[in-house]
């Protein structure tokens, strides 16, 4: 049996949209896109199924029977789309409690690679890991220890906590 090509173009629409959902910093764009993802992987699952009478033995007969896995595999996909909508909304909730909008901020120490990476300081380049003493005039990596020392959270080394 071959799969209808509208079920096939809706689920190629919901997974695209999802995904253009999925990359946005707006969590609740992010749980839309997580819905439409769900909502188009059930629909994808159900199409792989067999249409035919109900799956209990002795009513229909064997070659007619429909197959129960790809049922069972969406009653599942269900559960873990609503826990991951939860789990969103919540901290879509959070977010908007505290910061008062709900879009998710650059990371401090991603905002640093970028930088290293603009000015070419980054992974990659030549003399980076400090062997020779010569940080390149970085104060981050000057304050990367040489030796075992124990380092803090704050980058102290050799001193007490």
């Amino acid at each position: 049996m071959s799969p209808n090509l509208t079920y096939v173009l809706v689920v190629g629409v919901l997974f695209a949209a999802g995904v253009t959902l999925l990359l946005e910093r707006s969590l609740t764009r992010v749980l839309m896109g997580v819905i439409l993802l769900g909502n188009g992987a059930n629909l994808l699952l159900l199409t792989g199924g067999k249409a035919g009478g109900p799956p209990i033995v002795g009513t229909t007969a064997e070659e007619d029977m429909s197959d129960p896995l790809p049922q069972a595999m969406v009653l599942t996909a269900i559960v873990i789309t609503l826990g991951m909508t939860a789990f969103l909304l919540a901290l879509a909730y959070r977010s908007w409690h505290l910061n008062g909008h709900d879009e998710v901020q650059d990371d401090v120490e991603d905002r640093r690679i970028m930088e290293l990476a603009d000015r070419d300081e980054g992974p990659g380049t030549a003399d980076t890991d400090g062997a020779d003493g010569d940080t390149d005039g970085d104060p981050a990596l000057a304050a990367v220890p040489a030796d075992d020392a124990t380092v803090s959270p704050a980058g102290d080394a050799g001193r007490g906590r």
